[in-house]
């Protein structure tokens, strides 16, 4: 349904949240992990100025999206680290389901925070906002990763 919010989809962080992040204090870079569900239909009805002159799907949306938004997050020190194709979880709630799962490499919290706020990025985010039915955010810090151990067996 256009405009329509459900309070159970997360489409932009809160105020909390915000804060809580920033709270946080990450040192280092940053890995920010995204599951997107896309709507069929990308949902326009907000951000009249960046709707195509046909529907599109809320994929197609989505990639209009990541088109706009790479020279801002090269210029800003990131990148695009991974992008997949989701589906349903092996282990979690049976039924849920993400269509695309991203991976985003930020060098800091301070360099993420200017990518975010800059305003000719912020632009083009009414196409995120057409195509995603519902996402998750979850800001992640690298561990070191553990020795690899020798291992003896004959081949």
């Amino acid at each position: 349904m256009t405009g329509h919010i459900d309070p159970l989809c997360y489409l932009e962080p809160s105020q909390a949240s915000g804060r809580a992040f920033v709270a946080r204090k990450h040192q280092g870079a940053l890995v920010m992990l995204n599951l997107l569900r896309f709507r069929d239909t990308a949902d326009y009805s907000a951000h009249l100025e960046l709707a195509p002159a046909a529907p599109i799907t809320g994929a197609s949306a989505f990639q209009r999206y990541i088109e706009h938004t790479l020279p801002y997050l090269h210029a800003s020190g990131g990148d695009l680290s991974f992008l997949g194709a989701g589906g349903e979880f092996l282990i979690g709630p049976p039924g849920e389901r993400w269509d695309l799962v991203m991976l985003v490499r930020q060098h800091s919290v301070e360099s993420f925070l200017a990518f975010a706020t800059h305003q000719d990025y912020l632009a083009g985010m009414g196409h995120r906002a057409a195509a995603l039915e519902d996402s998750r955010l979850l800001p992640l810090s690298d561990l070191p990763l553990p020795p690899v151990p020798r291992c003896d067996i004959d081949a």
